[in-house]
């Protein structure tokens, strides 16, 4: 079953069992997805799309998250963690901090980055294969911390 799929197969299920919070969240897939498909790009959504599109939808959901917490608008902020708690389950398992070291240990080994000046190319390689495991932020400190070692 493909990712458009699961999300009709999922949208169904919240609807026969009314559950509005799910109902909320992934309509809001299934309108990124379709705005994804019709955005003159090309580009089907397939499974690195749409970790790329989920992933982003997590992120501004944070980002308004934290906006609403700190203005003390605490109902606005609880529809916020329960549809990044929902688009969450689409993603694949996050790394833990040592898994994600060991990983990126191996990836600047592989990109043979000698140093600072490196930090594209290893970055550019970590984003590719860790893509929805790992937060950008946690892999730019990590890779950092590394390249500043080499």
């Amino acid at each position: 079953m493909g990712f458009s799929e699961k999300i009709n197969e999922d949208l169904k299920n919240a609807m026969k069992q009314q559950d509005q919070k799910a109902l909320r969240a992934i309509r809001s897939i299934k309108a990124a997805i379709l705005l994804a498909n019709t955005d003159g790009s090309g580009r089907a959504v397939d499974e690195e799309r749409s970790i790329q599109l989920l992933q982003k939808m997590v992120k501004q959901r944070r980002e308004s998250l934290d906006i609403y917490t700190r203005q003390g608008r605490e109902d606005l902020a609880q529809v916020e963690r329960e549809e990044i708690e929902i688009i969450e389950r689409y993603l694949p398992e996050p790394l833990g901090e040592q898994e994600l070291r060991l990983a990126l240990e191996a990836i600047v080994k592989d990109a043979g980055a000698q140093g600072p000046k490196d930090m594209g190319k290893v970055m550019a390689a970590a984003s590719k294969e860790l893509a929805g495991r790992a937060d950008g932020k946690a892999i730019s400190a990590i890779v950092r911390e590394l390249l500043q070692g080499s």
